[in-house]
Parts: structure tokens; sequence; C-alpha cells
């Protein structure tokens, strides 16, 4: 039975990142400004969560003593979307969500720290693994052009990424992940409201598709499903299961924007799939005992 359960979390996980991953080709399809983007996104997501939560009669009631946290990995939730849709504009779909994924790395450092778990080394490694993977799957990688540019920036949102999903962890034992998500975005929505003036709605009108598609599959599905992975691994184990998104996301690039995979891309996305692999054994062979 557990074995059986494990198995589900496994493909749950993994449906997650699928979904998820449609944030690279849809960051880069929407032709509105970042800010714009990420708050009309949250706008809709926010009022599909809420729809859903009415319809299973899933409580949006929080503990005070709660609250706090959930709104600040809100604002950590923001700045992580406006510093990736920042480095997809700047470079490409594989750019943007190579450097997004050194989290796992970062995460496995925090922790620790944070959470105050016991620092596991084999986590050390195949965090390093992801690390060489992503090396593998930059494209051309020049330091004097934009996309050192982009990749600072997608670090930097990585640490946003995984200060939220570490501040989270708790909540997401004793909540459900949709409405968890439904505080998130109405942080973001609220503070984003500012830059819904600063574009004509026509504009906006012409962009509803990438919108909606960005509200509904990344937001509201995929982001659902990863947090109530929280509730049954690590976050550090996430993370190095998770970095199986960008693999989902040069796929869809290639389909959607026809931004094709080279050689080196291969080599990467098999350095980071061995990762995955390797911690999806460990964390089946933890639930046997």
């Amino acid at each position: 039975m557990k074995n059986s359960n494990h198995l589900s979390h496994l493909v749950e996980i993994n449906l997650a990142m699928l979904f998820v991953s449609t944030s690279g080709a849809l960051g880069r399809y929407v032709n509105l400004p970042v800010p714009v983007t990420i708050g009309l996104r949250s706008v809709i997501a926010v009022l599909l969560l809420v729809s859903y939560c009415k319809w299973k009669k899933i409580s949006l009631r929080i503990d005070k003593k709660h609250l706090l946290p959930v709104l600040v990995s809100g604002l950590l939730l923001g700045l992580h979307w406006i510093t990736y849709f920042y480095a997809l504009r700047l470079s490409n779909v594989a750019i943007g969500m190579i450097s997004l994924f050194t989290y796992p790395i970062l995460t496995a450092f925090l922790e620790p720290i944070l959470l105050k778990t016991k620092f596991q080394r084999i986590h050390l490694f195949l965090a390093l693994l992801v690390l060489t993977g992503i090396y593998f799957l930059v494209p051309n990688f020049d330091v004097t052009n934009k996309y050192t540019l982009a990749v600072c920036i997608g670090v930097l949102s990585a640490l946003f990424y995984s200060l939220r999903n570490l501040l989270l962890k708790a909540k997401a034992a004793t909540y459900n992940g949709s409405m968890l998500m439904c505080y998130q975005l109405v942080v973001i929505g609220v503070l984003l409201a500012p830059f819904y003036f600063t574009v004509n709605f026509n504009v906006v009108l012409a962009d509803w598709k990438g919108l909606v598609a960005l509200a509904l599959l990344t937001t509201a599905i995929g982001h659902t499903l990863f947090l109530n992975s929280f509730k049954n691994f690590s976050i550090t184990t996430v993370s190095i299961l998770s970095s199986v998104q960008p693999i989902y996301g040069i796929i869809l690039g290639a389909i959607v924007l026809s931004e094709f995979p080279e050689k080196n891309t291969l080599i990467g996305g098999f350095l980071i799939l061995s990762s995955v692999l390797i911690e999806s054994i460990r964390s089946s062979k933890r639930t046997k005992i």
C-alpha cells in the first residue's frame, strides 16, 4: 500500500511539473509587460481557485498565527515570478528555466538551517549533479551578452522560490494547496494592481488566451499540485524531483516556439533526469521503513 501511495505521489509531482513547465513557453508567448502579466495571471487564477474551493467545499479560513507567513510567501512567490519572467524575456525558455533550477542547490543548504533538518550529504551530490546538468544545458553561454544577466536574474528568482517553498513547508501539511495559493495570489494581484493601468485594455485583450492558459494550467493546476506534494516529501526532495521541469519546459518551447535544444541540452537533460531517478529511488526506499 505504501509503495502504491508513493508511486501516486511521484506521478502527482511529475504532473505538477508538466503543468508548471508551461510557464516557460507562455511567459515568452504573452507580450504584455511582466508586472501586468503576473498581476493579471494572479487575478484570473484566484477567481478560478476560489470557485474550485467553493465547489469542493474547501475551507478558505486560516489561523491568524499562520496568516503572516502565508502572506509573506505570496510576496516571495510574486518576486519569483517577476524575476523569472524577466529572465525569460532576456533569453529563451532553456536559459530562463535552467537558471531557475539552481534552487534545488539553494534549498539543500537552506532547509537544514531554516527547518532544522539533518543535512544529507547525498543531497549535496545530487544538487551538484543538477548544477552540472544546468551547465551543459545553457546554449552558447557568453558572459559578455544579455544571457549573463538572464542567468543572474534566474538565480535570484531561484532564491525567492526556495525561500517561499521552505516557508510554506509546515503550512502545506495543515491546509489545502488550492487554499494556500488563493492567499498568495491575492497578495500578488493587489501589490501589482497599479501596473494594470499602464496598458490599454485592447492590448490586454489581444493576449487573453495566453493569460488564461497561464492562470489555469501553470498557476491554478500546476502550483496547487506542487504545493500538495510538500505533504509527501521533504522540500529538498521536492526540489530535486522537480528538476525534471526544465526538460518538460524545453520540449514545450520547441513545440510552441520552435526553440530546439542543442547537443549540450540533451547531455544536461540526462544529468538532471539522473538526479531525479536517484532521488525517486531513495525516497521510495524510505517509505518502506
